[in-house]
């Protein structure tokens, strides 16, 4: 089998990279991106309430739900990048669109129905989250594909503002539209976006390289494929240290999000409805770190810039647990800004040495790799939060999550990244193996 030829060649294979506003496939690629993430903004306000509210369901319960929409990170991450790299992105990702339009929408279908249960959201939780881990590993090798490394800062960052804005915007819209249509029928806004996804995938026009494999050769096995892209992360000395960072500042961070409410309405008096406010502020700084991070990648050093945003720009979330009544409340917006600034800006630069600099036939273990430990971190911490939570109390819980939170940095800092200007982009063999 000989490679498909793209229709229209991809920055990596043209040598010159074009000005990414002119990127007719990577503009198509965002915007429905955009489009999707608003959506899924609007089922995570929309599902809890849907429990809470339509099935009465307990605390313990909307616990367990909340397990189940990140548990696939740990259960089929890694599996998931085999695939990726066995079969066409584009196409899987399409797929994925697809597949979450019919599971979100069996919420708001089952609901009209008068059968919707408690077993249906977690299955609904579950599900989802199984192709969203799918479409998330295809997402960021399928990036490469398209953006040649002059152009995967600046496509990176302006897909992490996009994140970000519909962070800020997309709870927003799902508060409205849970009042205008009930939160059960708001969901089906989200099944929409997964549609306009999916068509925007379909125009992409740039066709993906097969894989040349020689006649009778075998597959390589399932395990054999997961250890490879666990032990590519473990060589190199950037990814090693870059994932270990992610999934250190997740362990703790989630620690904030789980608490975060809890300690400003019991602790603070404040009301719910001041709380969403303020939880939105964060994807206001994730916004700023996603337009900021290549003016600072130039300006600083890419290298630079990603261990000075983690130990130096990320300090004033220590403000998070100084929050107070009144006008102090503000100090918990303030720290929770400067976090999700910080984190942005260091982690457009840190997945653009990963997509830039792995080999194309190994970016889906090696994000699958990297992503089972950056966001399989996510339900230990939240478990160990309401632990410590329950033993030492939310507000010291708190400084106990900030302090480690600011501290995941380190592992930037003691790293190859410490000596560099910018990180190498577009050679596999930029950084050395050893470390």
């Amino acid at each position: 089998m000989h490679p498909v030829t793209p229709t229209e060649p991809s920055e990596l294979t043209a040598g010159r990279a074009r000005p990414i506003w002119r990127h007719r496939d990577f503009l198509m690629l965002w915007g429905g991106q955009t489009v999707s993430e608003m959506g899924s903004q609007v089922t995570v306000l929309a599902l809890p309430l849907v429990a809470v509210v339509l099935l009465n369901a307990s605390a313990f319960q909307v616990g367990l739900l909340s397990a189940a929409q990140t548990s696939a990170y740990l259960v089929v991450a890694l599996p998931a990048g085999v695939i990726v790299d066995r079969v066409a992105k584009r196409r899987l990702m399409i797929g994925c669109d697809l597949a979450l339009c019919l599971v979100i929408g069996s919420v708001p279908l089952a609901h009209a129905a008068g059968v919707l249960t408690l077993a249906q959201l977690y299955v609904v939780a579950l599900v989802a989250s199984v192709f969203a881990v799918f479409f998330s590993v295809a997402y960021q090798s399928y990036l490469p594909r398209l953006l040649g490394p002059a152009l995967l800062m600046d496509g990176n960052g302006k897909l992490a503002a996009s994140r970000s804005v519909a962070q800020v915007a997309g709870p927003s819209l799902g508060s409205g539209l849970v009042t205008l249509v009930g939160a059960a029928g708001s969901m089906a806004v989200d099944t929409v976006s997964f549609t306009l996804s999916a068509a925007a995938l379909t125009a992409i026009r740039t066709r993906e390289p097969g894989r040349a494999r020689l006649d009778g050769e075998p597959r390589p096995r399932l395990w054999q494929q997961l250890h490879e892209g666990l032990a590519y992360v473990n060589r190199d000395p950037i990814l090693r240290n870059s994932v270990a960072f992610n999934g250190t500042a997740n362990f703790f961070v989630i620690m904030v999000e789980t608490l975060g409410p809890i300690f400003l309405i019991r602790t603070l008096h404040l009301r719910p409805s001041l709380v969403g406010l303020l939880l939105a502020l964060g994807a206001v700084g994730g916004v700023a770190g996603g337009l900021a991070a290549r003016h600072l990648a130039r300006r600083i050093g890419s290298a630079r810039i990603s261990w000075i945003a983690m130990t130096v720009l990320s300090l004033p979330g220590l403000l998070i647990p100084l929050a107070g009544r009144g006008w102090w409340v503000l100090l918990f917006g303030a720290g929770w800004i400067s976090w999700t600034f910080a984190s942005t800006v260091a982690g457009v630069s840190l997945i653009s040495y990963r997509q830039a600099g792995c080999p194309p036939d190994m970016l889906g273990r090696v994000s699958a790799a990297a992503r089972w430990i950056n966001w399989g971190t996510l339900p230990l911490g939240g478990l160990t939060g309401g632990a410590l939570a329950a033993t030492l109390g939310v507000r010291t819980t708190l400084w106990i999550a900030v302090v480690g939170g600011c501290s995941a940095g380190l592992w930037l800092y003691f790293s190859p990244l410490r000596g560099m200007r910018d990180i190498p982009l577009g050679s596999p063999d930029a950084v050395g193996s050893g470390g």
